[in-house]
């Protein structure tokens, strides 16, 4: 196996700015330990984006209908990286779906990678993705204060159903992965 990638879970504006609806609150707690990560791992990070599908179809549109102002073009600054994640040479996936396993993260990180994922929020896209990464079999490993949810509760919660996938997905810290 070789080591493993950095996938920092959309660190963006929408979700890091205090004015926006889908501000997460403990973003700005976990920012400094994500950018620790990031260094760390150097080269091997990946960064993602959630954002909007230009027409949404099934499921998507009475969600889009409850949250319209998200219904912006990808290049809208409400998708943008937060500062502390922009302007960098690391590959940068944008996925209009919460999990952002798939073809794209497959082929940069390679068949028998692992991930550590970090960032937001740990109850929608970080759980997602976790689920749909340990599905194609890669090891997965959480770094619990390097996530956010929208409450405390809710990060918990998704901690714990995560936990639930061991020896798949290991629940551990940001320390503990860069030790």
């Amino acid at each position: 196996m070789n080591g493993p990638w950095l996938v920092v879970i959309d660190m963006q504006v929408v979700f890091g700015d205090p004015s926006s609806a889908w501000f997460t609150p403990g973003y700005a707690a976990i920012e400094p330990t994500v950018e620790r990560l990031v260094e760390h791992f150097g080269e091997r990070v990946v960064l993602t984006r959630f954002i909007a599908p230009e027409h949404p179809t099934g499921a998507w549109v009475p969600y889009y209908e409850l949250w319209p102002f998200a219904l912006v073009h990808h290049s809208d600054p409400l998708y943008e990286l937060m500062p502390a994640f922009s302007g960098t040479d690391h590959p940068v996936i944008s996925r209009t779906t919460f999990g952002k396993w798939g073809d794209e993260l497959s082929t940069i990180i390679g068949p028998d990678a692992a991930v550590v994922l970090a960032g937001v929020s740990t109850d929608c896209c970080v759980l997602s993705t976790a689920l749909a990464a340990t599905d194609a079999g890669v090891r997965v490993l959480v770094a619990q204060d390097a996530c956010a949810g929208l409450s405390a509760a809710d990060h918990q919660r998704a901690l714990d159903a995560m936990a639930l996938y061991g020896p798949l997905i290991e629940i551990t810290s940001a320390d503990a992965v860069m030790s």
